[in-house]
Parts: structure tokens; sequence; C-alpha cells
């Protein structure tokens, strides 16, 4: 095997696409920043206990493990940012109000998490804690499509549910762990005879649930006939009325709804929603309502706030993206002279690309436009137009 070879799931991103990914990651963090977000950079590494405190739990098959050289000590290559962020948010600010913060970085997943996709991620998300309110959930959606938009993806389309739902269901049921795992499975691929099976010993009124809950998926009616559905369980009606409330508030967004989708399960509390655009296959975006996430961190579980947050693969956005135009630049001849080295400084100075031409190679760019270049008229350097 060539010593270059890199391992599966893992590539190079050449000058076209790093070049579309890095605008994105400034604008989609320009536009966090314009809902007041803050920025935060946690680190790559961290002690795995603290990786995988909490609901990073979840996050153990996925994540890369190393032994720290310097003490010994088991470290954690981050599979997922969410975790860091609460823990920075319960450990670190230690705000009593309100906490908007958002974060761009790697992160690195043993398995690709679905066919064809990479195991180094770049991570983008914003995150709100402190806020239990509904006002909240929809700020954290509003800020995921704005993102989409500033990408200039198309198609946009919203998908809906409530984690709360199912936990209403099986509230007060004795189901084992690994059980509650098949049935969270088979909920998610509507595996209506798998669901008949899992449930054949629960309460007549959890089954039927349950079964009933694998069929409401579709538009606004899917809300109303849950109602009549799922209404022995408690609480199914504040959901409900939360989701109605969140897609009358889109405008002329598309809105589904899918009660059963349950990925991402161990994270969710109560709303939660996945973005899709047009000739996308999978999600673009997903977030929700992850309250309490920040427990393990406080003292005594004084932490426990309420939060609400969203993540997105860049790599995966910019692949959906419309294309951007090369960057406009100046090209400017190679010389030693002291007159044109300062006009090639002002430019860039002002905020031009110039790029200069080393000698016998004057039309090998590939990232850059030039429509102009200087040269020399009466002894002063000026731009003009190619």
């Amino acid at each position: 095997m060539s010593a270059w070879v890199l391992p599966d799931h893992i590539a190079d991103v050449l000058p076209s696409e790093a070049r579309h990914i890095e605008e994105l990651r400034r604008s989609l963090l320009d536009t966090a920043s314009s809902y007041g977000y803050e920025l935060v950079i946690p680190p790559l590494l961290e002690h795995l206990e603290s990786l995988l405190t909490g609901t990073g739990e979840a996050l153990d098959l996925q994540t890369f493990k190393l032994v720290d050289q310097l003490s010994g000590r088991m470290l954690g290559v981050r599979a997922d940012t969410t975790p860091q962020v609460a823990r920075i948010d319960a450990h670190l600010l230690n705000r009593a109000g309100v906490a908007r913060l958002c974060y761009c970085g790697p992160v690195l997943h043993t398995r690709p998490d679905r066919p064809h996709a990479t195991r180094e991620p770049l991570q983008l998300g914003a995150e709100i804690y402190g806020h239990s309110g509904r006002e909240a959930d929809l700020e954290i959606l509003l800020l995921a499509l704005d993102c989409l938009k500033a990408a200039q993806v198309s198609g946009l389309s919203v998908d809906l549910a409530d984690a709360s739902v199912v936990d209403a269901l099986l509230a007060g049921v004795s189901v084992s762990a690994p059980v509650l795992a098949e049935l969270h499975a088979a909920l998610a691929t509507k595996d209506s005879t798998e669901l008949a099976s899992l449930s054949r010993g629960l309460p007549a009124s959890t089954r039927e649930g349950l079964l009933a809950l694998a069929q409401l998926y579709g538009d606004e009616k899917v809300l109303d006939e849950a109602r009549v559905a799922l209404k022995s369980a408690p609480g199914i009606d504040q959901a409900l009325s939360n989701l109605k409330w969140l897609a009358s508030q889109l405008g002329d967004a598309r809105v589904t709804f899918d009660l059963a989708d349950l990925r991402g399960y161990a994270y969710y509390s109560g709303p939660r929603f996945s973005v899709y655009a047009s000739g996308a296959g999978d999600a673009l975006v997903r977030g929700g309502r992850y309250d309490g996430v920040g427990a393990v961190f406080g003292h005594n579980h004084d932490r426990a706030r309420p939060a609400v947050g969203f993540s997105l693969d860049l790599k995966n956005v910019v692949g959906a993206a419309a294309p951007r135009p090369l960057k406009a630049a100046i090209r400017a001849p190679w010389g030693e002279d002291a007159t044109l080295r300062a006009a090639i400084a002002s430019l860039r100075g002002r905020g031009e690309t110039v790029v200069g031409m080393l000698p016998g190679h004057d039309s090998e760019i590939d990232e850059f436009h030039c429509d102009r270049e200087l040269i020399e008229v009466a002894g002063q350097w000026v731009v003009q137009a190619i």
C-alpha cells in the first residue's frame, strides 16, 4: 500500500472546495454573531471520562481513544462538540442567565454515520442555555434556516418532531435498556411488524400508541390525528401544540412532521428538527432541545439548565450550496522595483487580492479571477481592466 493513501472515509480538501468551505464558515459564524451568539473553541482532545460523561456516553463507539503520553490517562478525540459546549456553559462560564454560544471545528468519527460520509466532519453549531420556553426553540430553528440561506442552499424544508412524545407513551412502563433501544430503532424505521413484536408484553394503551406513532408522519393533519390516537398519554397535547406553534412561525417554509423520528434520541428531551434541501439526500441540519445536558458538569447537578441547539457539517453543506464565483484579483508583474512593491502593498492593504506573476508562469491561476492587471504608465503603477 502506498504511504500516501489515506484511511477510508478520510480525504484531503482541495483548493476549490476548501475556499468554499472557508467562505461558508465565516459567513455562518457571522450569521450566528448577528443573533448575539458568542464563539467558543473547545479542544480537539479531552480526558475520555469528560467527553463521554452524561449524554456523551452515546458517542462511545464513535470516539477514537488514545493514551496521553504526559499523564498516562485515556484521552478521546471529540466525536461531537455539544457535550464540550455544555461543559463550558456549566463549569467555566457559570452564568445565571441566558448564554448563546456557537462553534466551528473538526470532529472525528470511528465510523461514517451514513453511507459515503466523511469520518472527519467540520461541525458548526449554535446553542442557547438558560431558557426553557419555546421562544428559544424557535430562535435556534430560525438561525439554522438563516445559516443555510447564507450558504445559498435552496429548496429548504423542515421536519419537526418531539422526543417527549415517546417518553410520554412509555411513562411508568418498565422496559429494559436493550428492548428500549430496539423500540426506538423500530420507530425510526417505521417497522410496524417489529414494533408489534417488541411491544407485545406492554400495556394495551402503550402498545397501541407506539403502533400508531409509526404511522404519524406527513403534513399538519398528522398533529390532529395524533391528538386522537395518543390522547391517553400525559403531556402529548402540550407537545403537539408546541409543534404546531413552531410550524406557524416559519412563514412560507415547507414543514412536515414525523412523530416517530428518534435519531439521536439519547440527546433530545423535547422539540427537535431536521432541515432538508432539494437534491440533498440526508438532512443538512439537525437540532432540538436537550434540557439538562450540563447537569453532570455542575456541583450536585445544579447546572441542569435548559438547552437547545443545532449542528451541521460544513463539508456536507458545501455539496448542497450554490457554486460561488471566483474571487476577483489583480495580476501584477514580478519585479524588484520599489515603487512596484509599494503599489502592490497599497492594493493589498485596501483588501485587494494581488497575484504576482513569477517569471515564466504568467497564467497558472485556478482559484482567482484576474479581471484587472497592474501596469506601469508614465512612471506610475496603475490598475486597468483586462
